[in-house]
């Protein structure tokens, strides 16, 4: 994008115009306009718009600039963007894209030619919808209270049980790499090892877009209509498109298009788990709601998140089973590491958003929005309800339950009103929690810089590699053995649950098998892609069984000082029960404690 062209759309834009789409604006001077501020919260309007200069200025949180860095600010678009944007709004042509070669002119025409045939087939769907053969989608969509306005909304359509029509239908208007590239068609490899002819992926589905933050369709998620097929197989209940081109999923928000604008409004966002659920929520009223999108959240999600709640509050809805409470505590995890305000809604009965809100009604569902609970008093309760005893084991679970949600808190302020709560609330001498505190916080700044860039420790990462390169058996057996002895030691590592499948059984032949998903997959792979020393730095450099040993008593020694802060706790429980038995073997135990970590 030319400085040039950048200039003619400048002056031939009305900043007014643009501004006023977003902004409520009145005249208050001959060129000038006021209103509410779009980038902070406030009553009395103190954003300024000047329509001869061009510029916008807020008196109030002091954001200022041209019709470019508005659009740049609310759109969350690069400075190119906002040219292209605000040219289109104002009807100025743009000038032909030139390209660095002709692979980034083909990449560029596919993806175009991607979203044309996801806009297409939306059509498809929506069309099908309609048809005799989807009256049991329409019947299941009526039952589960989904209106027409809401399926005109959503473009929610169906898949029809047919394996070519969709393909005979799309194939005259794209070309054979666009219907391969679009996830929308499978095929079978033949006995040549050419493609085989294509057919439909989705087929007997209700068919949910899943759209960018443009608006645009990018996938699909398919709900089925039957739990088996005509063979008596099970059939998944939803199915996503696989990742391509334009869609990575966890890199999309559901129903972010709709909902950004009210959450810039609203100054924060409420983050579901299904789509059905933020559906359900968004046409009861709530235009603020989106949703994960066939994945568990992500830190590519949480940075998108970012771009578009710049109050950073976000309060969570999730599932109230077991796999819906983990999945609210990792993403209140990462969203509270990256400094958001994270606050989690807990419905009566254990019901989901879309069916409290069939059963419940509206008012009910927003009264439990707006007593949503602090994240920190959340997590305080789950400890309790984990470990309701009040021995000092129990106690001692349950600190080290929240002492990983300690330690990704940036503020300290946060920090020590978390100690003081949890001390109070789990029955645990506020000194020594906040000593805990204080040594969480030492470790912090390392755990965050690892977590951001590659999970695993350079130990976690020596015993990875020995536990699945056959080349080095000894190096393999001594981690093996010791790590089967002691599985203690590496418990809470980011690689634990790897290294627990390795030691158990030997790795299959793609060592990748053995992780139980992706994160641990990319783990395992960035373990694997050892780069050796670079020649003439070092001379000799260990070998992986010595190298085996250093990280093993390296875990030891930090399992023995975890113990070790551990036993302050026990035993100043022990104490204030006035329980000489168990003080007594307490004391035994950290003398051996600290006898062995004098050998270190």
């Amino acid at each position: 994008m030319s400085d040039n062209f950048s200039q003619l759309v400048k002056q031939q834009t009305d900043i007014v115009r643009i501004v006023g789409e977003y902004v409520k604006l009145r005249k208050t001077g001959a060129q000038n306009y006021t209103g509410l501020c779009p980038f902070h919260k406030e009553k009395t309007g103190s954003f300024s718009v000047n329509a001869t200069h061009g510029y916008f200025y807020c008196f109030g949180c002091h954001e200022k600039g041209d019709v470019f860095t508005f659009v740049m600010k609310l759109e969350n678009l690069s400075f190119p963007e906002a040219v292209r944007f605000v040219a289109q709004k104002m009807g100025i042509p743009l000038p032909k894209r030139e390209f660095t070669s002709p692979e980034e002119a083909r990449e560029a025409g596919l993806r175009r030619q991607l979203l044309d045939i996801h806009e297409a087939a939306t059509q498809y769907f929506e069309a099908a919808l309609k048809s005799p053969e989807a009256a049991r989608a329409r019947e299941y969509l009526t039952s589960r209270g989904v209106t027409a306005e809401t399926i005109q909304k959503f473009r929610i359509g169906y898949a029809p049980d047919d394996f070519n029509h969709m393909r005979n239908s799309l194939s005259p208007h794209f070309s054979e790499e666009v219907l391969r590239s679009s996830g929308l068609f499978k095929w079978k490899e033949q006995a040549d090892g050419s493609a085989g002819q294509l057919y439909a992926g989705f087929r007997k589905r209700i068919m949910f877009p899943i759209a960018n933050e443009q608006g645009k369709t990018i996938a699909f998620t398919g709900r089925a209509l039957d739990t088996q097929d005509e063979k008596g197989r099970d059939i998944a209940k939803y199915m996503n498109s696989p990742e391509g081109p334009i869609y990575t999923k966890g890199h999309v928000l559901f129903n972010l298009d709709k909902a950004r604008q009210e959450i810039r409004n609203l100054g924060f966002a409420l983050l579901v788990e299904g789509q059905m659920d933020c559906i359900s929520v968004y046409m009861a009223g709530i235009r603020n709601v989106i949703a994960t999108s066939g994945t568990a959240f992500t830190e590519a999600q949480v940075r998108l998140l970012s771009r578009f709640t710049p109050n950073k509050q976000v309060i969570l809805n999730f599932d109230p089973d077991t796999a819906g409470r983990n999945a609210a505590e990792k993403a209140g995890a990462m969203l509270v590491e990256e400094g958001f305000d994270v606050r989690i809604v807990l419905l009566e009965d254990g019901l989901d958003p879309d069916r409290f809100i069939r059963e419940r009604g509206l008012q009910s569902y927003t009264g439990a929005v707006r007593s949503a609970h602090r994240y920190m008093d959340y997590l305080i309760e789950r400890a309790r309800q984990e470990f309701p005893a009040r021995t000092p084991e129990a106690k001692v679970k349950a600190m080290n339950f929240l002492l990983p949600h300690i330690r990704r808190i940036p503020s300290p302020l946060q920090r020590d009103e978390f100690a003081a709560d949890a001390a109070q609330k789990l029955g645990i001498d506020s000194a020594i929690l906040r000593q805990e505190l204080r040594q969480a916080a030492i470790q912090r700044a390392e755990s965050v810089r690892s977590h951001s860039h590659d999970p695993a420790s350079e130990i976690e990462r020596i015993l990875l590699r020995a536990l699945v390169l056959p080349e080095n058996d000894s190096a393999r057996q001594l981690a093996s053995a010791r790590l089967s002895e002691h599985p203690e030691w590496y418990d809470g590592l980011p690689s634990s649950p790897i290294l627990e499948a390795l030691t158990l059984a030997p790795a299959p032949e793609n060592p990748l098998d053995v992780a139980p998903d992706q994160p641990s997959r990319v783990l395992l792979a960035r373990a694997l892609h050892h780069h050796e020393p670079a020649e003439g730095l070092i001379s000799s450099p260990p070998s992986l069984s010595e190298q085996v040993e250093d990280a093993l008593h390296t875990l030891e020694r930090r399992y023995l000082e975890r113990r070790q802060r551990e036993m302050r706790i026990l035993i100043a429980e022990a104490e204030r029960r006035n329980d000489q038995e168990m003080l007594g073997k307490l004391l035994q135990e950290r003398l051996q404690l600290d006898r062995r970590l004098r050998e270190y």
